[in-house]
């Protein structure tokens, strides 16, 4: 059960009046994408968001829709401030937006007493892939590296390279593969770290669906990594072989698992023994699963007995200030002595979790009815 949760705001947050008044305590806003055609007129009753205020709504909360554009920032603003709690469904970067102004908002509404999920503070310390640096010494760690600037990318590139194994570098925001890339040496043997220079040969491969294996000097790479730089650099990790056996995600609602996805993400696999590098499977459909699936629940154990608290600890965000709903992605790391399986961390998403699997809207409802009460 999800109900026992203490909730708490974000430290320095204020409660109006306003906020507090019986006609507002059971009021939640769903903030989504504005249709470009309909504007603040976009109903949420008829969007992709339908069956979570439905939901809600069979809770008993007075569900209040509030599509966003940064247009309309200040009209959003107004109808936030009269519900008690807001849970914000809008990717970061998708389709070349901008959260800044919306981020100002939603800080500037917390801190009048609205409940904000996930808060923007949150979203920077535990929703980027710095969270893959930040918690690397946990259980579900690796070598990791982060690169706030391309000249440390050329001289740990450098060194890693040297080793002989492949490397995967990703941006610290992005998504979809974006800005995602496999790296290795073209010759199969390890060389001299002093051998591999700017014009070194390199095999790479981007995430982003569609694209195919490429052959450069390692020069010409870090020239395409240049502009990850502007929005907050690059983190560096070992290639995980058993990337063909797939991606387990998990969904987590505040503190507990609520479900997972599995997925076949082939995007950087190798290509089948005797085939061109090109020929690397496309990735296969997202199966859902409930919690209690038997294969994962060493995973969930983990997750909600150890890992959970760690990452609050690593970065620095209260339990109570979990987002309502996030997910965790895991590729299977090498078999402990005992053969059995280990798990690294791939990203963590915070901003925009949707879809997810039916059985988490049981919990997702009761853990926001219990987090909007909390107020009264």
């Amino acid at each position: 059960m999800f109900a026992s949760v203490t909730f708490t705001r974000r430290k320095g947050a204020g409660m109006s009046s306003s906020i507090l008044s019986s006609a507002n305590r059971n009021r939640v806003a769903i903030l989504f994408p504005a249709d470009t055609m309909q504007g603040l007129a976009t109903d949420v009753e008829r969007s992709r968001f339908a069956g979570i205020a439905a939901a809600l709504a069979s809770a008993g909360l007075d569900v209040v829709g509030a599509p966003y554009a940064d247009a309309f920032v200040d009209e959003v603003r107004a109808r936030v401030l009269a519900v008690n709690a807001v849970l914000v469904w809008l990717n970061p970067i998708e389709g070349g937006r901008d959260r800044t102004i919306l981020n100002a908002m939603l800080r500037d509404v917390a801190s009048r007493g609205v409940l904000v999920s996930a808060h923007p503070d949150v979203i920077d310390r535990m929703g980027t892939k710095e969270v893959l640096y930040s918690s690397r010494v946990m259980g579900w760690g690796c070598d990791t590296r982060l690169y706030e600037h391309a000249d440390g990318l050329c001289v740990g590139l450098l060194e890693s390279l040297a080793a002989g194994n492949p490397r995967i570098l990703k941006q610290i925001r992005g998504q979809s593969g974006d800005g995602v890339w496999k790296v290795q040496l073209a010759e199969a043997a390890s060389i001299p770290q002093r051998a591999v220079t700017s014009a070194s040969l390199v095999r790479v491969r981007h995430a982003k669906r569609g694209s195919v294996e490429d052959e450069m000097p390692l020069g010409d790479f870090l020239a395409l990594c240049q502009p990850y730089f502007a929005t907050g650099g690059m983190i560096e990790q070992p290639y995980q072989q058993r990337l063909p056996e797939g991606m387990i995600r998990c969904y987590v609602v505040g503190d507990r698992v609520a479900g997972f996805g599995e997925q076949l993400v082939n995007a950087l696999c190798p290509a089948p023994a005797g085939a061109s590098p090109n020929e690397a499977p496309p990735p296969g459909p997202r199966l859902y699963f409930p919690p209690t699936r038997p294969e994962f629940q060493s995973l969930k154990h983990k997750l909600e007995r150890e890992w959970i608290g760690e990452l609050c600890r690593c970065v620095g965000v209260e339990r109570a200030e979990l987002p309502v709903l996030w997910d965790a992605d895991f590729l299977y790391g090498p078999k402990d002595e005992a053969g059995t399986d280990t798990y690294v961390l791939c990203e963590i998403n915070v901003s925009s979790v949707y879809p997810f699997p039916e059985d988490a809207m049981a919990p997702l409802v009761e853990h926001v009815a219990a987090w909007v009460r909390s107020t009264a």
